[in-house]
C-alpha cells in the first residue's frame, strides 16, 4: 500500500470548508450539477493518488472526468489564441458552482479511437518513431545504397508504403469459386452470391442481360471468357435498361452502370462504413501476404537495411521483451546506435512494466482490448515527465489480471511520486485499497445516487453507511461453498494454431457456468472466438460483447431492446391517435412526420460560436422533446411519447405494469441493474458494461428455452461489485434454465463462483497460449504453475 501524504491529511469538515489560499492542498468544488450530481461540495487533497468509487451510474465520471477534468481542459483553452481554439476539439463548461486550487489535467480515458489497420502499439507509443530513425541513422546499409530519411521506414508514408499493398502488408483477392459457389445456378437465380441483394443486385442483372449475356442458363455452361469478364472485368459500360414492367406500376427506361463482382466486393470492403456489409463482402475475399514485400509493408531500399540482423519489419513484429533483448545483443555500433537504442529501451521499460511486453510494435491497435489501449498511454505518461498536474484515469484495472494489477499500482505511485495528483474512476478493490484518498459516490444510480458520501482516507469509509463500496471493501468473507454442477456433455475445441496458441485443444463443459481466466496476452480471447455455431454440440451461439449499441445518439436503450416499437403501438392504439390517424410511424424521431423538423428529431441544435467551442442547446422549437406540438398532444395514461423517454427503467417499469409486452423487456433490464437508465438515453452515453448488459437483457427478454450457449468476454469490467452481484444471479439464472455460461474474467470473485476454470497462460505472449489447468475452482486454485491459482486461492477459502 503507497505511504499515506505527509504531513497527513485531515478529512475536510463540509459545514466550514477551509479558506481556498494561495497555496491550496486541496481541489475544492463547489455546486457540482453536472448529470445525476446534486450540487455536490467535494474538497479533495492533491499530490495523492485519489480513488473515485460507487456502483454503475453514480455519479463517479460525472464528478471526475465531467465536472474536474472538463473544467481543467476549459481553463487550458482559455490560454490558447483564439484562432487555434478553432482547431481543437472542446468540451463546454461543467455544470459547477465554482473549482479552486486545480492544476492543469490530463485524461487516459478508455475510449478507442475509430478502427484503422494503420494504427499500431507503436504509433500509439510513438515508439514506432524511435525504431525508424534508429534504422535510418545506425542502420547497416547494402554497400553503396543512399541513406533513407526516417520516413522512408513508415508504411505510412508514400516515401515508405510498399507500392503493391500502399502499407498494409497483404493483399486481397477473389476466385470464381468464393464469388460462385453454386455453379448449378444461373445468373437470374443468384449464382453470383457476392451481388447485393434487393434492388442493385437486380440492376446488375438486367445491365447483364441489356449486354446481350444469357442470365437463364446455368453458370457453368457459359463460356470461361464470359465468366472471367462478368465476374473481373475492369470495365464499366453504361448500357439503356428496359426492365420488365409490373403489373401495378411502371418502370421507365434507365441508364444503368455496369460494375463486376470482384470490383464490387473490393470496393465494398474498401469504402463501406456498414460493418454488416464489410463482413459479408469479406467472405469472398482471401487475404495473402503481399506478393511484393512479402508482408513487410515497405519499399524494398527500405527492408534492405538491418539493426542487429532484422529489417525493420522484422523488430517490429517481435514482442516487447524480445525486441528489448535484441537491441542488448547489438554490443557493437557508432554512438549514434548507442544513444538511440538506449533512448528506445527507455521508452519500451515503462510499458513492460504495465504487463504488456507480450506486444509486438506491429499488433494493430482495432485488436486490442480498452484496458490494454489505456494503459499504453499510461506507459507514454511515465515518459513524458510531467509535474504538477491531475492525471485521471478510467479504471486502469479494466483488463487486467491480478498479478498485472500489482504492477500498475507501482506505475500510479511513481507518477504521484513525480510529484502529480492522481485521481482513477476504478471498481477493483486492490486499487481502492491503495489509495491515499477515497470519494464514494452513491448511494444508487441515477437518480438514487449523485451525491458524495465519504471522502477522506480509505479506512474511515466504514463508517459510511449508506455505502455499497464499504459492505465489499471490509466486510467480504471467503465465497460460502456451493454444489458445483454437474456437465451435460462436453464441447471440444481444437486444435487451434493462431497468434500464441500453438495446437491448443479445450474442453468446455455443456449446461455449467465456465470461466477462461490467465493473465493479460495469455490466449483467452483467441480461444473463445474459436467457439462458432458450426461445432458439433452448439446448438444456438450468443456472443454477448462490450461494442457499443449504437453510434449516434438516434440509437438508444428503448429501440435497441425492440421496446420502443411496443411502446410506440401503444401510442397509436389510443383514442386520439386513431381519431387523427397517426400511426405507428407518427412516434418515431427517426422519420418525418411526428418528430421536430427544426433538431430532425435530435433534441437539441449545434450553435457555433466562431471562437469559442460549438455548444448544443435544447431545439428552439421542440425544447428539446424531439418531437412536434401536435404528436405531443396525444397522450397515453396522462404522458406524451417524450415524457415517456424520459422515464428510468425503474419508474417505467410501475408505468407500464399492465403492458405485458413492455413490462418484460423493463422486467430484464432490471434485472440486470440497469433500473436507473433513461430509456431515451443515446447510446452514446452508455459504457462498454452497460451495453454490455442491455445486450444481455435483448437476449433473456425473448425466454428462449435451453441448449443456448453464452460467451461473455469480461462481463464485469467496468461493474461495482455490488453490480457484479447483479450480474452474476442472471447468469446462474440462465445456466438453472438449462444453458451454458463461458466468461473470460479477471475477478476472481466471479471466477471462485464457477463450476469449471480453464487457466491459460503462464503468462502473456510467447510465454502463454497454452492450457495451464482446468477443473472446479478449488481445483485450480491449487495448480502449481498457473499465475491465477495463489489470487483464486483467496476467494475459495
Amino acid at each position: 500500500m503507497p505511504t499515506p501524504p505527509t504531513p497527513p491529511v485531515q478529512p475536510p469538515q463540509p459545514a466550514q470548508p477551509a479558506p481556498a489560499t494561495r497555496h491550496d492542498p486541496y481541489v475544492r468544488v463547489r455546486g457540482a450539477r453536472e448529470h445525476n450530481l446534486r450540487d455536490v461540495d467535494v474538497d479533495i487533497p492533491r499530490d495523492v493518488l485519489a480513488v473515485f468509487t460507487g456502483v454503475s451510474g453514480s455519479g463517479k465520471s460525472s464528478l471526475a472526468f465531467g465536472t474536474i477534468y472538463a473544467e481543467a481542459q476549459r481553463r487550458y483553452f482559455e490560454s490558447v489564441a483564439p484562432y487555434a481554439r478553432r482547431l481543437i476539439h472542446q468540451v463546454g463548461a461543467p455544470k459547477v458552482g465554482e473549482i479552486s486550487g486545480l492544476p492543469p489535467a490530463v485524461s487516459l480515458q478508455q475510449r478507442r479511437s475509430a478502427p484503422s489497420s494503420r494504427s499500431s502499439v507503436g504509433t500509439v507509443t510513438n515508439l514506432s518513431n524511435s525504431l525508424r530513425m534508429l534504422l535510418s541513422r545506425a542502420g547497416d546499409y547494402p554497400p553503396g545504397a543512399e541513406r533513407l530519411d526516417s520516413d522512408a521506414f513508415s508504411p505510412n508514408t508514400a516515401a515508405g508504403a510498399c507500392p503493391e499493398c500502399h502499407g498494409l502488408g497483404r493483399v486481397h483477392r477473389t476466385t470464381e469459386e468464393l464469388l460462385v459457389p453454386d455453379p448449378s445456378l444461373s445468373i437470374r437465380d443468384g449464382a453470383i452470391a457476392a451481388w447485393p441483394g434487393a434492388w442493385q443486385g437486380k440492376n446488375l442483372r438486367d445491365i447483364l442481360d441489356a449486354l446481350g449475356y444469357p442470365v437463364d442458363r446455368p453458370w457453368r455452361e457459359l463460356p470461361a471468357e464470359q465468366r472471367r469478364w462478368i465476374l473481373f472485368t475492369d470495365e464499366q459500360p453504361v448500357v439503356t435498361v428496359h426492365p420488365v414492367r409490373d403489373a401495378d406500376r411502371i418502370q421507365r427506361p434507365y441508364q444503368g452502370t455496369y460494375m463486376s463482382a470482384q470490383r464490387y466486393v473490393l470496393k465494398t470492403f474498401a469504402d463501406s462504413r456498414s460493418q454488416t456489409l464489410r463482413a459479408k463482402a469479406e467472405r469472398f475475399l482471401t487475404s495473402t501476404p503481399c506478393p511484393v514485400c512479402g508482408g513487410g509493408r515497405l519499399r524494398p531500399e527500405a527492408l534492405a537495411v538491418t539493426f542487429a540482423g532484422r529489417n525493420v519489419a522484422e523488430l517490429a513484429a517481435l514482442p516487447l521483451l524480445e525486441l528489448v533483448a535484441a537491441l542488448d545483443g547489438d554490443g557493437g555500433g557508432s554512438e549514434a546506435a548507442r544513444v538511440l537504442t538506449d533512448d528506445l529501451r527507455a521508452r519500451i521499460d515503462p510499458v513492460v512494466e504495465l504487463g504488456l511486453g507480450y506486444l509486438s510494435l506491429d499488433r494493430a491497435t482495432p485488436t486490442l482490448s480498452a484496458g490494454e489501449l489505456q494503459r499504453l498511454r499510461l506507459a507514454t505518461q511515465l515518459r513524458s515527465g510531467l509535474f504538477g498536474v491531475v492525471y485521471v484515469l478510467d479504471e486502469p484495472s479494466a483488463g487486467l489480471h491480478p498479478a498485472d494489477t500489482e504492477a500498475l499500482l507501482t506505475v500510479l505511485d511513481r507518477l504521484k511520486a513525480a510529484g502529480n495528483s492522481v485521481f482513477v474512476v476504478e471498481h477493483h478493490l486492490d486499487v481502492v485499497r491503495g489509495a491515499d484518498w477515497l470519494v464514494d459516490v452513491g448511494p444508487g444510480a441515477g437518480e438514487h445516487g449523485g451525491r458524495v458520501l465519504h471522502s477522506g482516507p480509505v479506512a474511515d469509509l466504514a463508517h459510511a453507511r449508506e455505502s455499497a463500496t464499504a459492505r465489499f471493501l471490509f466486510g467480504r468473507s471467503p465465497a460460502p461453498a456451493r454444489r458445483v454442477r454437474e456437465p451435460q456433455g462436453r464441447l471440444k475445441v481444437g486444435p487451434i494454431t493462431r497468434h500464441n496458441l500453438r495446437g491448443v485443444t479445450a474442453e468446455f463443459p455443456l449446461g455449467v457456468l465456465t470461466a477462461v481466466t490467465g493473465v493479460s496476452g495469455s490466449g483467452k480471447s483467441t480461444l473463445i472466438g474459436e467457439i462458432t455455431e458450426e461445432l458439433p454440440g452448439v446448438r444456438r451461439l450468443v456472443h454477448v460483447d462490450q461494442r457499443p449499441i449504437g453510434r449516434t445518439p438516434r440509437s438508444n436503450l428503448a429501440t435497441y431492446t425492440g421496446l420502443f416499437d411496443v411502446v410506440r403501438k401503444e401510442f397509436a392504439a389510443t383514442d386520439q391517435a386513431r381519431e387523427r390517424g397517426y400511426g405507428v410511424g407518427r412516434f418515431s424521431f427517426n422519420v418525418p412526420g411526428g418528430r421536430c423538423e427544426t433538431c430532425q428529431g435530435e433534441g437539441f441544435v449545434s450553435v457555433e460560436l466562431l471562437f469559442l467551442p460549438s455548444t448544443y442547446a435544447p431545439c428552439p422549437d421542440c425544447g428539446g422533446a424531439r418531437y412536434n406540438p401536435e404528436t405531443l398532444e396525444v397522450a397515453y395514461r396522462g404522458r406524451n411519447i417524450a415524457q415517456v423517454l424520459d422515464l428510468t427503467v425503474e419508474s417505467a417499469a410501475e408505468f407500464f405494469a399492465g403492458t405485458p409486452a413492455v413490462a418484460r423487456s423493463l422486467d430484464t433490464l432490471l434485472d440486470v441493474g440497469l433500473g436507473y437508465l433513461r430509456l431515451g438515453q443515446p447510446a452514446t452515453e452508455l459504457s462498454g458494461g452497460e451495453a454490455q448488459r442491455i445486450k444481455l437483457a435483448s437476449e433473456l427478454q425473448r425466454g428462449r428455452r435451453g441448449d443456448t450457449l453464452y460467451l461473455l468476454d469480461e462481463p464485469t469490467s467496468g461493474l461495482h461489485p455490488a453490480d457484479i452481484e447483479v450480474l452474476m444471479a442472471r447468469l446462474h439464472g440462465l445456466v438453472d434454465a438449462g444453458h451454458t455460461v463461458v466468461v473470460v474474467e479477471h475477478d476472481m470473485a466471479v471466477v471462485a463462483a464457477a463450476d469449471w476454470v480453464i487457466d491459460l497462460g503462464p503468462g502473456g505472449g510467447e510465454a502463454g497460449g497454452r492450457v495451464v489447468a482446468t477443473g472446479p475452482p478449488e481445483e485450480v486454485s491449487r495448480a502449481p504453475g498457473s499465475r491465477t491459482a495463489p489470487y483464486l486461492a483467496r476467494e475459495v477459502g
